[in-house]
């Protein structure tokens, strides 16, 4: 694997770029954007509550949005797709909005809990009608006399922090949320990017209060999108389980709270430098230059797991690889993702010759000190992030890998395969 690649647009700060241009008063410009199925599914959600939202040219867009409280009331259900992220952050907007609305996605959508942003959201006034555990179809029934709440999160969720703070916009008073492990942080760095007052503090028996002041007037603000971390992992553990690779992946997110793959790349081994490191619209980034070979088993602490949730498939491709023993522990969230990913990543070892052993929460791999046997068939469940971990675990395995619907990639990383073909692999139709 040798070349040099640019990260698509980070999905995280690409979702929270159009919601907050519609939240704010103005026109705001956005470069970078991820134009992924995801992201487009949100800018639709956003163009039936009332913001223009216009694409521009590749990566460019701009929203002139309705402001705080301003959105109008959908005339058709809001297709999410297979976006989660949409679901949950988008309910907090509708939530504090005096109007019914109808949110539905894939079957894989349909199938992920919505209950955890539904509770916080009820207790500040909302209402909602769904299938058993709140899952889709959902009908949203929100009021625009939201109470202010002060709320502990049970689980590690940036997703419901931010359904949370985004319904506290359109709220009387103060809105805290308590987290007791830190998740990322786009939407605290994003309110304030765009002029509503976040205090974030240590919270009484340790994590952090974030704090975020209703009713603010949120002024347009462009936004530059760094490459997503998430989607460069794919082509830099490409070239760490490749001997012999010299990759260079540019304009990487590497924000703290998202950089826990490469911490634990680097401590299993990985040759991985961060050049160039600067600030893009609020955002940490640097360039990473990767080079392949070498990689041991670790043990993998729980408190490490809001930092890379998603990429924990990944991470077992690279430790499948590695020699050695690698244990990942703290993955129940896992479960909750697009499909079961902890499952689903099991399957798709055993599919491809790779022992290890699955928990409630943890996952533990015996990595093969180089090439895994591979030759199977892994079942996708819809997940974009197992279609491609699998895939690249097939360009170190002694046989071709195959996933059986390839079509979810899209979601995330449109031109994925083009991308990975051109440092070296040969990823094709079967």
């Amino acid at each position: 694997m040798h070349g040099c690649v640019r990260a698509p647009g980070d999905k995280s700060v690409s979702h929270r770029a159009l919601m907050f241009g519609a939240l704010a008063l103005g026109e705001t410009n956005v470069s970078g954007l991820l134009e992924g199925e995801d992201v487009l599914a949100t800018a639709a959600a956003l163009r039936a509550l009332g913001a223009v939202v216009d694409h521009v040219g590749t990566g460019l867009w701009r929203i002139r949005g309705f402001g705080v409280g301003g959105g109008r009331e959908p005339d058709d259900v809001l297709n999410l797709g297979n976006s989660g992220t949409s679901a949950r952050l988008l309910s907090g907007i509708l939530a504090s909005h005096p109007f019914t609305s109808f949110m539905t996605g894939d079957a894989s959508l349909r199938s992920r809990p919505m209950q955890r942003v539904i509770e916080p959201l009820s207790r500040m006034g909302a209402h909602f009608q769904g299938r058993e555990g709140g899952r889709m179809p959902l009908a949203v029934i929100g009021t625009d006399e939201m109470v202010p709440i002060e709320y502990r999160l049970p689980v590690a969720s940036a997703q419901v922090k931010s359904a949370i703070l985004l319904a506290g916009l359109n709220t009387a008073g103060e809105t805290t949320v308590i987290e007791p492990e830190a998740t990322r942080d786009h939407t605290e760095r994003m309110l304030r990017h765009f002029g509503a007052e976040v205090r974030v503090s240590p919270a009484e028996g340790g994590g952090k209060r974030i704090m975020v002041v209703g009713w603010p007037e949120l002024k347009a603000r462009d936004i530059v999108v760094p490459g997503d971390p998430s989607s460069a992992a794919f082509a830099v553990v490409a070239a760490v389980i490749r001997p012999g690779s010299d990759v260079i992946v540019e304009n990487v997110g590497v924000n703290p709270l998202r950089a826990g793959l490469y911490q634990t790349l680097r401590e299993m081994g990985a040759d991985i430098a961060f050049d160039n490191p600067r600030e893009v619209g609020g955002e940490p980034v640097a360039d990473l230059r990767v080079k392949g070979g070498g990689l041991k088993g670790i043990e993998v602490p729980a408190d490490r797991a809001p930092t890379m949730i998603d990429e924990y498939p990944i991470l077992a491709v690279a430790a499948s690889c590695a020699e050695g023993t690698t244990r990942m522990l703290g993955l129940a969230e896992l479960r909750a993702k697009e499909s079961d990913r902890l499952s689903s990543v099991a399957a798709g070892l055993a599919a491809n010759g790779v022992r290890h052993e699955m928990g409630a929460d943890t996952l533990t791999v015996h990595g093969t000190g180089g090439a895994p046997e591979g030759g199977g068939l892994v079942k996708t469940h819809l997940d974009h992030r197992i279609a491609m971990s699998f895939l690249v675990l097939g360009l170190a395995a002694r046989e071709p890998v195959a996933v059986d619907d390839g079509s979810p990639i899209d979601t995330s990383f449109p031109g994925f395969a083009a991308l990975m073909n051109g440092l070296g692999a040969k990823i094709e139709p079967a």
